[in-house]
């Protein structure tokens, strides 16, 4: 296989807040393998929060370019177990890596990747639109630009929280789901998901911070509202202890390695009935269309990330008022621009 690496900086649509700060453009990193004139794409986004950086990526990467160039596309599990001793502890490497793996072996096969692993897209579920903290006008007219959704994520940790539910709510009757990203208290999770269950609300994705599991304990006992895992789910081994807190987890592929533990991630949580999301950290089409591979398996999908951009790198899966249009390209369906 041939590697090769690019970097970009994505300008956002608008500034995208969350209540850990906003920013108005992503750094991300595509890894491009080749073989027998194919190719294969993957990616990885920096992300402040996790102590990741492109350079960062890149430098893990280039460590094993000499066995990526010395292999030939089997699996994309095979490559993955193969790396795994040296890109273990930078799992947006090994994401990066794992999705262009995905994509190069479906097309490699002439399939999809989701028609390689046997299932069927005909029924899955719609993503939502995410719209970002901001004044309670702008998000209105964030809305606004995507009317019509069926149904959208909206961000808090705010001390008008329930206000911007509020105005958003007067504008639809979409459903809503809200993601605090570690910006609650267990009082406040408690007391905010008795209204805004009275609002449309569906869930609450990670009220508290990851490492409050005893507190976390205390609102899945209490909380009026189903609890879904984000930043206290990275990796396989916390699946298991997810379910002792959390109603559901969301999977990001960044943050657990790609595909190929998600996909084991996935299976673990149906096992322990836990309810299943996927989601996304602002990839360009890249990165959303290896999240589409797995949309048959899950019960919420939150892969707007491309729709985020003012400016995206490559053509693949498509998005329609949450609908997702799967790419006529074999493999993640992905094509640079």
């Amino acid at each position: 296989m041939e590697l090769t690496l690019r970097s970009y900086i994505l300008p956002l649509r608008h500034p995208f807040g969350i209540s850990r700060g906003t920013h108005d453009a992503i750094r991300t990193l595509v890894v491009e393998l080749g073989q027998d004139g194919l190719a294969g794409y993957g990616e990885s986004v920096e992300d402040p929060y996790y102590g990741i950086t492109v350079e960062k990526l890149i430098q893990a990467i280039e460590t094993v370019r000499p066995q990526i160039e010395a292999a030939r596309m089997e699996t994309p599990e095979a490559l993955w177990e193969s790396l795994r001793p040296i890109l273990q502890e930078i799992p947006f490497a090994q994401c990066a890596v794992d999705q262009a793996a995905c994509d190069l072996w479906g097309k490699l096969e002439g399939r999809p990747c989701w028609d390689l692993w046997g299932l069927d897209p005909t029924d899955s579920p719609v993503t939502d639109y995410t719209i970002g903290i901001d004044a309670i006008g702008v998000m209105v007219e964030k809305l606004r630009e995507f009317d019509g959704w069926p149904v959208y994520k909206i961000k808090l940790g705010t001390p008008d929280d329930l206000d911007i539910v509020r105005a958003l709510r007067r504008e639809t009757d979409a459903r809503f789901r809200v993601d605090a990203n570690c910006g609650w208290t267990a009082d406040e999770t408690i007391r905010n998901a008795a209204a805004l269950a009275e609002l449309g609300v569906e869930f609450i994705e990670q009220p508290l911070p990851a490492d409050q599991w005893d507190q976390m304990r205390r609102v899945y006992r209490e909380s009026a509202l189903p609890i879904i895992a984000d930043e206290s789910c990275r990796q396989e081994p916390d699946v298991d202890r997810c379910a002792e807190c959390f109603h559901g987890i969301n999977i990001k592929l960044t943050k657990c390695g790609g595909l190929t533990p998600a996909r084991r991630m996935i299976a673990r949580a149906k096992e322990l009935g836990l309810q299943v999301m996927v989601g996304c950290m602002t990839e360009s089409t890249v990165g959303i269309s290896a999240i589409a591979q797995v949309l048959p398996m899950l019960d919420y999908v939150d892969m707007d990330g491309a729709l985020l951009l003012g400016e995206d790198v490559a053509i693949g899966v498509r998005i329609e008022r949450g609908r997702v249009i799967f790419s006529k390209e074999n493999g993640c369906g992905v094509r640079l621009l």
